[in-house]
Order: structure tokens, then C-alpha cells, then sequence
């Protein structure tokens, strides 16, 4: 059984993988103190609730946080006797590799995406990955990843604004009942949400007139759901792209062992 691991700047998601579907995820605050028996713990005691009754012999782990590896790759050792693949290292094979600037170092969340969109739509693709950041992806007709753009993530945004301009408040995501706020609150909920949707059409309009060819948009990450709401952004919404990305690169690396 398979243990993916995505750790995030955020959150860190664990979900078991039985082949052909997902038996249980849980999501848990990104923390590179925690320890691997922490991570047992906590995970032990979240299968023992769901009775999710299996042997896990198997771990992939993607992670935009370096020193996080390191336990999480004690924690496949000491409590799954196996040694974890981990997405952006030598040893773990991508079914395409990026093309992109000699020397640049993907982040391994755009790898995993690049190959769970693929696999499921095919190329040409632009993948928005609401998260800490607000990733563009560009998927090639190959399945390769091929560049993309980073802008600063919806939350963040929100507490950069907060912490810049001592007089606004915390605020959450929504969408505004109308564009024109009358209450400092409505304000900052409408710049957030139609400046982001104006963000991702713009920049998704721009790809595509770069790369000079139909592109379908697929949206993925917590928020996609809620900005989908104000406009017509994507073509699909994948809610667990990345964790079936980690199928992918798993088996692909199973295959060609």
C-alpha cells in the first residue's frame, strides 16, 4: 500500500493509496520540527479512528520545504521498513522531464502537478495551483513542464496587507456580494477575490497568446473552487491533482525500475 506525502509551505497532506483509488487523506499543519514518531503518532491514531486497516510498504513525498524531508524520510524508514521516493531527487524518475533554463531547479509540487494534469487531460495545459503561492504551470504537448509564473498566494496577500496597513483587519476569502464595497471589510474581500480572478485571466490570456494555441486551464489547490464562482476561469477543477500525481510518478517509477 502507498503513502503520498505532500508537504507544502502550509499544509501537509498524507493520503493512502490502494492502486485505484484513495482509502483515507489528512491534512496537518507544515512543521520542520516535528519528528518522525510525531508523524506516526499522528498518523497511527488517525487510521486507527477511520479503521483503515493496512500495511503501508510504500511512500512518495513531494515537498516544497527542504528540512521536512528529513524526518519524513526516517518515518518511511523506521515505521514502513521501505525507502520513500522522493519527487525532485535523482533517483526519482518524472515520465517527461522539464525543459527549462540549465541549472534552474523546479519546485517539486509543478513536477508532481505537471504529471497528475497530463495524465488526466493530456498536454497543453496551464495548471493554477491556489496555494501559499499562486503557481501557473505550463504543460507541453508532450506532458513536459515547460515554465510558468509565481505570484504571491491569496492568504498571503491577504496577511501582507494586514501587516503593512495597521488599520485593516484579518479577513476572509469570499465572494463579495457586489464589486463596490461599503464597509472596509466588503472592500478588501472584493480586491482579493475579482483582483485574483482578474490575476488568473489575464496571465492564463497571456500564456495562451504566447504559446499560440488552444490551452485548457485546470484549477487546483483550496481556493479554485471559490474563485470559479466569479468567472468562467477553468476547464476543469482537480481537487486532488496533486496527490494523483504522486500516483503517477510512483507508478512511472515502479514500471521502469
Amino acid at each position: 500500500m502507498l503513502l503520498a506525502i505532500d508537504c507544502g509551505n502550509t499544509n501537509t497532506v498524507f493520503s493512502i493509496w490502494d492502486g485505484t483509488q484513495f482509502l483515507a487523506t489528512w491534512r496537518t499543519s507544515t512543521e520542520w520540527q516535528r519528528t518522525a514518531d510525531q508523524y506516526y503518532v499522528w498518523l497511527a491514531s488517525l487510521m486507527n479512528i477511520r479503521k483503515v486497516e493496512v500495511v503501508i510498504d510504500e511512500v512518495i513525498i513531494s515537498s516544497t520545504v527542504p528540512r521536512v524531508v528529513f524526518n519524513l524520510r526516517v518515518l518511511a524508514d523506521r515505521y514502513f521498513n521501505c525507502r520513500p521516493l522522493v519527487v525532485g531527487r535523482p533517483d526519482c524518475l518524472l515520465p517527461m522531464a522539464p525543459r527549462v533554463d540549465a541549472g534552474t531547479q523546479v519546485g517539486p509540487d509543478r513536477l508532481v502537478n505537471t504529471a497528475g494534469a497530463f495524465d488526466r487531460h493530456g498536454g497543453n495545459l496551464i495548471v493554477v495551483d491556489f496555494g501559499t503561492a499562486t503557481t501557473f504551470d505550463v504543460v507541453d504537448d508532450d506532458g513536459a513542464y515547460v515554465g510558468g509564473v509565481i505570484a504571491p498566494g491569496v492568504n498571503t496577500s491577504l496577511e501582507a496587507l494586514h501587516n503593512a496597513a495597521a488599520a485593516l483587519p484579518h479577513v476572509d476569502v469570499s465572494k463579495p456580494q457586489a464589486v463596490i464595497g461599503t464597509n472596509t471589510v466588503a472592500c478588501m474581500q472584493s480586491g482579493i477575490f475579482w483582483g485574483y480572478i482578474g490575476l488568473v485571466r489575464g496571465i492564463c490570456d497571456r500564456i495562451v497568446g504566447e504559446r499560440d494555441r488552444p490551452m485548457r486551464i485546470i484549477g487546483t489547490g483550496g481556493l479554485a473552487s471559490l474563485f470559479a464562482q466569479g468567472d468562467v476561469l477553468f476547464d476543469r477543477i482537480e481537487d486532488d491533482l496533486t496527490m494523483h500525481g504522486l500516483t503517477v510518478i510512483h507508478r512511472y517509477n515502479k514500471d521502469h525500475a
